[in-house]
């Protein structure tokens, strides 16, 4: 009877550590990120994909990035800064203006690679 309540104490511990791991491992703001529109980034540890296919180093952390946007697309000079809400949600706002909503992409989609010019985004 005690070796059965041990046995039953250790695999509850074991399942908490498990959940718990695993869900501390997918709260990270890396990843491949896409809006309605069907634009999308990826970020890599401080490096990002931009919308547009520049590779650019940004301000990483855990649960947050920004980045100043490259020549020579359009919003050059400005900040982007995303703020990861919950696994699966980033808000991100340019240059200090409206805030979008952004959703990690379907498994399929990466931006890593970048898209050859004038190639239609897939989300």
């Amino acid at each position: 009877m005690i070796a059965r309540l041990r046995f039953a104490g250790f695999v509850t511990i074991a399942a908490t550590v498990l959940l718990w791991a695993s869900g501390a491992r997918a709260d990270k703001i890396d990843g491949d990120w896409c809006f309605g529109d069907g634009r999308h980034f990826s970020i890599d540890g401080p490096r990002v994909v931009t919308p547009l296919g520049s590779h650019i180093a940004g301000n990483y952390s855990r649960h947050a990035f920004s980045y100043v946007v490259p020549a020579p697309e359009p919003a050059a000079g400005k900040t982007v800064r995303m703020l990861l809400l919950n696994e699966n949600t980033v808000d991100l706002s340019l240059g200090g203006g409206a805030t979008e909503t952004w959703h990690r992409c379907s498994p399929n989609i990466s931006r890593l690679e970048g898209r050859k010019q004038g190639a239609p985004a897939a989300c």
